[in-house]
């Protein structure tokens, strides 16, 4: 389920992708949408998905995850007590951190100073 790069966050509109098992287990008149079959939110969403084919963003994506991936490991074998876990595919990246180990810092300040520093 995917809808807000879709509609460039701005145009109400979104997408299920399945393979096809589950798509034909839907039958006509059992999904719906508030925003089905709106015009602009469709030439919007066809406009997101052609950029996204012709910049490479899934590539890009792919190879620039894999590097970032690669650096957060590094950075988990320097601090093992302090990152549990570095998961990820593309850009959709995760870090789990040991909460123990960093106390009394907090999550919250974790991000602010990951705000500073341009990472978010």
């Amino acid at each position: 389920i995917l809808g807000k790069a879709l509609g460039g966050g701005i145009i109400p509109v979104s997408a299920v992708l399945a393979d096809k098992d589950v798509m034909l287990c839907i039958k006509p008149g059992q999904h719906g949408s508030t925003f089905g079959g709106n015009p602009l939110a469709s030439a919007v969403a066809i406009a997101s998905l052609e950029v996204i084919k012709e910049e490479r963003l899934t590539e890009r994506s792919v190879k620039m995850g894999g590097e970032l991936l690669g650096l957060l490991h590094k950075i988990q074998k320097q601090y093992p007590d302090h990152v549990k876990e570095v998961r990820g595919r593309g850009l959709f990246i995760g870090v789990e951190l040991n909460s123990k180990s960093l106390s009394p810092v907090s999550g919250f300040e974790l991000s602010e100073k990951l705000k500073e520093r341009g990472v978010l």
